[in-house]
């Protein structure tokens, strides 16, 4: 496809493997349950007609956490998010170092890679969102200082595996972008986020750049979101200081489209390139190929087609017991969005 069309990542999953995440016992053989859920994922992954697949992060605890599992290191007391809906997720807290990871997202896409030909897409969580498990009064005998630097290598070692391995493109999860203006009207911890990821984006050469992308969005999870009340018009501008080379960006459940593609088109640089969302995950009522084609059409007055991509505005299910969405509703969502590129692209380009 001239248009390139990429999933962000999470894939509901099956209430059977949910219940056994959520209630385990000793009766069910998890590592079975999983290994199902990425087969069957990929394979419904590979019937929607995506050139680029994902494995719907059927094993990771969260789009987030995922790096802190099996750490011993941590306490419960960490930052609340809170969503419109009255539901809140938290992040744990760090309570000595050194600060490691206990899984790497290679893990995911090996497994992955051994099931399909397809080019597999890796997600990762940003450095600037795991900055936050460090405690306001700090860690006696580990600074702050000795902290970051641990967290910026172990980011970097997580993007450079998957690099290594064969990813088609590695996209760093910065949910925290939008939010942070919620919590800091005056963007300086968006300014000291972005800081933190360039840091580790820096690390890597201009061609390994090509590979690196960003994904935001209000945050999605069931069906609530924590930030969609901060105006892009605050956030985009500082967003593409980041130095990588792919943006993927909600904009399907955007209230103003066409205020945002302004904005896009203002900011983006010449080596960049916005994926625009043309699905609303949040919204149950599945999209005809017909309304994305539209939204593409929308989105190519204001970006040029050498710098426009298409994206689900989130991943369908970040966080691993959220069943707000179907796997079937998915999965015909992200068969609407490759049919409706294709249509636009008919259209656009002949």
């Amino acid at each position: 496809m001239k248009i390139q069309t990429e999933p962000i990542g999470s894939i509901p999953r099956t209430p059977e493997l949910i219940a056994a995440i959520t209630s385990p016992s000793g009766n069910v053989d998890l590592e079975k349950l999983y290994d199902k859920a990425v087969h069957d994922t990929l394979i419904e992954f590979e019937k929607t007609g995506s050139p680029i697949i994902t494995d719907g992060e059927q094993t990771k605890s969260s789009f987030a956490t995922y790096p802190l599992e099996g750490l011993a290191n941590l306490a419960p007391e960490g930052m609340k998010i809170n969503f419109e809906d009255g539901h809140s997720r938290q992040l744990p807290l760090l309570t000595s170092g050194p600060f490691v990871y206990g899984n790497y997202a290679v893990k995911y896409l090996k497994a992955a890679q051994k099931q399909t030909k397809l080019p597999v897409k890796q997600a990762i969580i940003s450095a600037s969102a795991l900055s936050l498990l460090y405690p306001e009064n700090g860690i006696e005998g580990y600074s702050w200082d000795e902290f970051m630097a641990d967290l910026l290598n172990e980011c970097e070692k997580d993007i450079r595996q998957c690099l290594e391995n064969g990813a088609y493109k590695v996209q760093m999860d910065f949910t925290e972008g939008r939010l942070s203006l919620k919590l800091d009207p005056s963007g300086g911890v968006l300014k000291h986020f972005i800081d933190v990821n360039n840091q580790v984006f820096d690390r890597f050469t201009s061609e390994e750049r090509q590979k690196l992308g960003v994904h935001v969005c209000p945050g999605g999870d069931h069906d609530s979101t924590h930030s969609a009340d901060i105006d892009y018009a605050d956030f985009l501008p500082q967003l593409f200081n980041l130095n990588v080379c792919s943006f993927y960006l909600q904009l399907a459940s955007e209230p103003n489209h066409v205020k945002v593609l302004k904005i896009i088109k203002q900011y983006l640089k010449p080596d960049q390139k916005a994926f625009v969302g043309v699905i609303d995950v949040l919204d149950p009522v599945v999209e005809t190929k017909e309304m994305v084609r539209d939204r593409v059409l929308e989105a190519a007055t204001y970006i040029p087609l050498s710098h426009l991509g298409t994206t689900d505005d989130c991943g369908f299910s970040p966080f691993c017991d959220d069943i707000s969405t179907t796997r079937e509703t998915a999965f015909a969502k992200i068969r609407a969005r490759i049919e409706g590129t294709k249509l636009a692209e008919e259209k656009l380009i002949s």
